[in-house]
């Protein structure tokens, strides 16, 4: 279904839908428009909602609403596309994918709780560095290649995160 603009006194089609709004939605886009203590993206894209429904151009909208025309047409396209309460939200993104796996996390803080001296190496309890060098010239045998370029700020974010204390857990 293809909208109708006004422009120039003239009635023009858009090539994008019309946004129509029940009475309720409308009301909750008042609100929050006029809200002081929403957040303001949140304020702003209400605005730009509001102002499509009622037939305004992307380009006056814009201008209204002191923004670019591809940030208007997002928001737009996300109500017509996913409903107005969607578009007042940003997307959930996928993220970077975990790098390192939960199971070979496990190792390292299964290693970490182990004493060095146990392991072959002349020291009572682990430094990173020592872990580090262990992690990495076992971690192709133990199927953890994800660990072959582990550096020292990744190993004390495995291990801040296990809740273990690691460095005091030998007897």
């Amino acid at each position: 279904m293809r909208g109708r603009v006004r422009e120039g006194g003239v009635w023009q089609i858009s090539k994008r839908a019309v946004l129509e709004l029940s009475q309720e939605v409308r009301e909750d886009l008042i609100r929050i428009s006029r809200s002081r203590t929403e957040p303001e993206v949140k304020v702003r894209r209400a605005k730009i909602l509001l102002l499509y429904s009622e037939g305004k151009k992307i380009s006056e909208i814009a201008v209204g609403i002191k923004t670019n025309r591809p940030a208007i047409e997002r928001v737009i396209d996300k109500a017509l596309a996913f409903g107005c309460s969607q578009a007042l939200k940003d997307l959930p993104r996928s993220g970077r994918p975990a790098l390192i796996t939960d199971d070979a996390k496990s190792w390292v803080i299964s290693l970490a709780c182990k004493k060095p001296i146990d392991l072959g190496y002349a020291h009572e309890t682990w430094t990173y560095s020592l872990l580090i060098k262990h992690l990495r010239g076992h971690c192709e045998e133990q199927g953890y290649s994800c660990l072959a370029a582990l550096g020292k700020g990744r190993l004390h974010s495995i291990l801040s995160k296990s809740n273990v204390n690691w460095r005091w857990n030998h007897f």
